[in-house]
């Protein structure tokens, strides 16, 4: 890397308290197999009490030969029967053990709307659970207490700044976070940052009315987060066309709302005067989110789609013309590079076009924004730059890379990170 990091940066989409909670938890970003997730959740428990739960993070399972989880008996035996959660790195899927699925009431009849239980042959939970399965997992996970979660903002913040940014969007923030930020901004336990949030939908006016009693002036409620889809290495990322390799019950991935659904949430921002942002990974995520502001009138609002992994051509054009911000992250190309040779192999040309999108007249720090998804993926810009600029991981061969005529050049690649204030 050779071009210049600014000093000031903004971080467009991070997940503060996740982020907090990431930092105690194991990491099996470095795992090879489902052996090296045993091996670390083994580890983890023999420092734990008995009930203590085993709680891990960064599994990438497309990156294994062969790419399968580890069964719940095999963590039940790792772990000596505890509970164990352990999150795909994408927060899409996760693994739990025996008594940690007791715990939460999963079994196999037990039916989650837009959430998968998956089972093996001969009916039983094997302890994979996507989508709002997991969700509804980890809502059952024992959450730190007051001070705890007070602990683990501050650390998510220290680990922000130090890299850099000046500047953080959360993206699925808690009702509370925004007091938190701003007694820890008063208090000078943090340094001199900007927070804007974007909690889910339904919690928009609970967070609003926290706002109104008396936000710090560096923090704001910005708009609302929809999730319209999965993701593509759950192969749950709402596609145009199917998968080359999905499941027959959903080949073109996973919807999570409905046409109707999308446009209520825009209406209920556009009633509250904030834009929307929507989590949509496939290119029918993206056409789905355009659709509904088109149709709801919320062009030109400050929208933001998150993500769009993929974009058809047809759409490229139509986020300068409904004035709709595009909000990338270009480090998850670099863990995405198996997922995508299997799942899409005929589209890898539609692989986050960052510079047609350019070409199209967004510009870079104000309609196209850098973030990482922190902790999905780790905070540091330069893996969003290696992936904007080089398309592969570093050390791959160019004939490795996925979709190399989408690559930028390393000076744009960093004004994606420039704060809107100093643009």
């Amino acid at each position: 890397m050779h071009g210049r990091r600014p000093d000031n940066m903004r971080e467009a989409h991070a997940h503060f308290f996740q982020l907090g909670r990431s930092l105690t938890m194991v990491d099996l970003g470095a795992c090879q197999s489902p052996q090296g997730v045993l091996d670390a959740i083994a580890e983890r428990a023999s420092t734990l009490g008995a009930d203590e739960w085993v709680l891990g993070h960064s599994a990438r399972p497309e990156g294994w030969d062969p790419p399968h989880w580890p069964t719940r008996e095999q963590l039940d035996q790792a772990s000596g029967n505890r509970p164990v959660v352990a999150w795909c790195f994408d927060y899409h899927a996760l693994v739990a053990s025996t008594s940690a699925m007791q715990h939460a009431r999963i079994n196999a009849d037990t039916k989650i709307e837009s959430g998968i239980v998956e089972l093996d042959s001969g009916g039983n939970p094997t302890g994979l659970l996507l989508e709002h399965a997991a969700l509804h997992m980890w809502n059952r996970v024992p959450e730190p207490d007051g001070e705890k979660r007070i602990e683990l903002v501050r650390a998510a913040c220290e680990h922000l700044s130090a890299l850099g940014y000046v500047e953080v969007h959360d993206l699925k923030a808690q009702q509370w976070l925004g007091a938190v930020l701003s007694d820890l901004l008063r208090a000078g336990e943090i340094n001199d940052m900007r927070f804007e949030l974007y909690p889910l939908v339904p919690d928009l006016k609970a967070s609003l009315d926290a706002q109104r009693r008396g936000f710090d002036e560096r923090v704001r409620i910005a708009g609302g987060k929809i999730f319209v889809d999965g993701t593509l290495n759950s192969r749950t990322a709402w596609m145009l066309h199917p998968y080359a390799d999905g499941h027959p019950d959903r080949p073109n991935g996973t919807p999570m709302m409905t046409h109707r659904q999308i446009e209520d949430a825009l209406c209920t921002c556009k009633d509250n005067g904030l834009p929307i942002a929507a989590h949509a990974i496939g290119d029918g995520a993206v056409r789905a989110v355009l659709d509904a502001i088109e149709k709801t009138a919320c062009d030109h609002s400050g929208c933001r789609i998150e993500h769009a992994e993929l974009i058809d051509e047809a759409d490229m054009r139509r986020f300068v013309e409904l004035g709709v911000k595009v909000s990338l992250q270009p480090c998850h190309l670099l863990p995405d590079i198996e997922a995508l040779r299997r799942a899409v192999p005929d589209r890898l040309d539609r692989v986050l076009p960052i510079r047609s999108l350019l070409k199209t007249g967004l510009a870079p720090g104000s309609d196209l924004l850098f973030g990482s998804d922190v902790p999905i993926v780790g905070a540091d810009p330069l893996d969003s730059v290696q992936a904007a600029v080089h398309r592969r991981r570093a050390g791959m061969d160019e004939s490795q890379a996925i979709n190399m005529s989408e690559a930028i050049d390393e000076e744009t690649a960093w004004a994606c990170f420039a704060p809107e204030a100093s643009l």
